[in-house]
């Protein structure tokens, strides 16, 4: 594990301790799966799928939270036995369903959302070297990869502006914007409906981006709040990982392969 093995045991020795009463909890790109100039390239390595598998056997819950919709995180994670929180939360996929849960006021948007991304100027963005990922009432854009970064980032600030101006809600991750329903969802949102559904008390998440951070946030709340008495936020290094990321984490490790040394050791128990 890339940290000291001392601060790894500590931070761990809670969940470790008592599994039947905690939960671990992970984003999906840039923690379980390499970031990729696409997001349908993305995979998920045999291992990781197993060790995931292996702890839904023994903790009370394990969980997948993605900007992706539920069913897309749980193809491309593989596991059908742990739950999966998609759309940042507004979509619940519980281990073994056919179906989500989805929010009806977030589902209610899907068509106005669609039609903002519709409007805006096909040729621009093909130029721009800008592609669209349609995902339920989130329509996101990503630049990765753009020969002229410059351009792309001009335009992705249009695209900003007009979202604003349509009444949608934005919001940037890793050379990616996300335009969104105007209402609440994150892995925030996520992290709260599952302590409340699963009843664990304590929680460990990793992540690796700034919807990671709204996780760490909310688990710091739910400890002060009484409905969790141990949490662990694991930050996952990357070059492109906000500083935030690292400021509230208890625990950070390099890369996908440490936090799969960290998925390791939770399993062995």
């Amino acid at each position: 594990m890339a940290l000291a093995p001392p601060e790894a045991q500590a931070a761990l020795e809670p969940l470790l301790a008592e599994p039947g009463r905690s939960a671990v909890l992970c984003d999906i790109d840039g923690t379980l799966a390499p970031i990729v100039e696409r997001p349908e390239e993305a995979h998920v390595s045999e291992e990781i799928a197993r060790l995931l598998a292996r702890l839904a056997r023994r903790y009370r819950l394990v969980a997948c939270i993605s900007g992706r919709r539920a069913s897309e995180a749980r193809r491309l994670v593989g596991v059908g036995a742990i739950a999966y929180a998609g759309s940042h939360g507004a979509e619940l996929l519980l281990p073994g369903a056919r179906e989500p849960e989805v929010a009806a006021e977030f589902r209610s948007w899907e068509g106005r959302v669609h039609r903002f991304a519709d409007s805006l100027p096909a040729r621009e963005l093909r130029l721009a070297q800008i592609r669209r990922e349609d995902k339920g009432p989130i329509v996101a854009f990503h630049w990765r990869g753009a020969r002229d970064e410059r351009r792309a980032l001009a335009m992705i600030e249009e695209i900003e502006r007009r979202a604003t101006a349509a009444g949608l809600a934005v919001h940037r991750g890793r050379k990616v914007l996300e335009c969104r329903p105007p209402i609440e969802i994150g892995k925030h949102r996520a992290v709260r409906q599952l302590v409340t559904r699963f009843g664990f008390s304590r929680a460990l998440f990793g992540g690796d981006d700034a919807t990671d951070v709204d996780a760490f946030a909310e688990l710091e709340r739910l400890r002060a709040d009484g409905h969790l008495e141990q949490v662990v936020r694991v930050a996952v290094r990357s070059d492109e990982a906000p500083p935030d990321l690292y400021r509230f984490a208890d625990v950070v490790v390099e890369g996908i392969g440490g936090f799969a040394s960290l998925l390791r050791r939770l399993a062995e128990g």
